[in-house]
């Protein structure tokens, strides 16, 4: 197994079936330091600098909730209008990045550029963390939906997944790539014109992952272990801000996961994931069926950063 010492955490393309394992047993040391809500000093003498270049809830919070809980220190910002590399000089990446990296000893980057943490660790000397990059990947949001059903089900191969909305969205790049170091099968259930390129689907396909496509929810539900979430009704991803219009539009019914679908058609053990925010694609009664577990993912979301941090800053190896 690699060392996940220093390494930057950019893409899921490259990792091998036992880092996804290692990383769950790490967590699993650590969930009960989370889950009792106290601190440690595990990184005590280490610095998180967060660069956030695009609006982030759960991912920022919950990195620099996990920072906290092993001890260190935080800095940076989330919004980049308010540094000069967002304001009238727009600044490099590798201007910043070389700079930033004297500020702390882990940066996480979340940008609308796909691409741009790739850039970013060219100049840091600090492992850098992919929190999110235009339509490429984010690849600590689908390490916290994958340890997840670990621990909720103790398992990920032998899954059969549902993927839903827009296959554009970077998680559903992240979570092709990683599904390929399990036994799964995966359906694709994507409009026409939010669909993975006919590339990604070969690429998946090469290392054989099982891939089929389905036009509906109801089409496909049936044979889904996981139903994997995310709007139709979606942001410009390419873009640092997209504020609200009176008019967002509504989810096609092919696309919707419902109450009723649920209890109609699918499998009575299904699990729902979804990375948020939700538009009408995910009602909120389902909130209240054994299928939901996207709340379980904000505390798994702490524990799966707790563990990374500490694996690249070598305070575990």
């Amino acid at each position: 197994m690699r060392s996940f010492l220093g390494r930057d955490i950019l893409s899921l393309r490259d990792w091998e079936r036992s880092d996804f394992f290692r990383l769950f047993e790490v967590a699993d040391e650590l969930a009960p330091i989370a889950k009792s809500r106290r601190n440690t000093d595990l990184l005590a003498n280490k610095t998180l600098l967060t660069a956030f270049y695009q609006p982030s809830t759960r991912t920022r919070l919950s990195t620099e909730a996990a920072m906290h809980r092993l001890g260190g220190h935080v800095l940076g910002f989330s919004d980049a209008k308010m540094t000069r590399a967002g304001d009238f000089y727009q600044e490099s990446i590798k201007d910043t990045f070389h700079m930033l990296e004297f500020y702390g000893d882990v940066i996480a980057i979340r940008h609308h550029q796909q691409g741009a943490p790739h850039e970013a660790a060219k100049w840091s000397s600090v492992p850098i963390i992919n929190c999110g990059d235009g339509w490429g990947e984010h690849p600590t949001q689908v390490l916290t939906d994958l340890y997840t059903l670990h621990h909720e089900l103790g398992t990920i191969d032998g899954l059969h997944f549902m993927c839903v909305g827009d296959g554009r969205m970077r998680t559903m790049h992240s979570i092709g790539y990683a599904l390929t170091q399990f036994d799964c099968d995966l359906t694709l259930v994507f409009p026409p014109d939010m669909n993975v390129t006919e590339e990604f689907k070969e690429e998946l396909r090469a290392r054989n992952l099982r891939l089929r496509e389905c036009k509906s929810t109801e089409e496909a539900i049936a044979d889904a272990d996981v139903i994997y979430m995310e709007p139709v009704v979606q942001a410009d991803y390419t873009k640092a801000r997209v504020e609200a219009t009176e008019d967002k539009g509504l989810t096609p019914p092919e696309y919707q996961v419902t109450r009723e679908l649920l209890r109609d058609k699918a499998k009575r053990d299904a699990i729902i994931l979804h990375s948020l925010p939700r538009m009408d694609e995910l009602p909120a009664d389902v909130d209240e069926t054994r299928h939901a577990r996207y709340w379980q993912e904000a505390f798994c979301g702490v524990v799966v950063r707790m563990a990374l941090l500490s694996l690249v800053l070598g305070a575990i190896e």
